[in-house]
């Protein structure tokens, strides 16, 4: 997992996680990842709209998004 979130940041390339969040509540975040610093990933969250900053032992999973831009 952190392989895919290392390529990802190397690449430029936006994922998608499910991670455990502050509430204790199982989110889904779409991001493009900046900086993995120790055990954290620095991100900028698509779905916020704002930087975030991520536990890598709360995600559960990563997966590579595709971003379609309209013609």
């Amino acid at each position: 997992m952190e392989k895919e979130m290392q390529r990802a940041t190397d690449q430029h390339q936006y994922i998608q996680i499910i991670y455990l969040g502050s509430n204790s509540q199982t989110t889904r975040q779409t991001l493009r990842p900046l900086e993995i610093t120790g055990d954290r990933l620095k991100a900028y969250c698509l779905t916020r709209r704002a930087p975030s900053f991520i536990a890598i032992g709360n995600i559960f999973a990563v997966q590579p998004v595709v971003i379609r831009h309209a013609v």
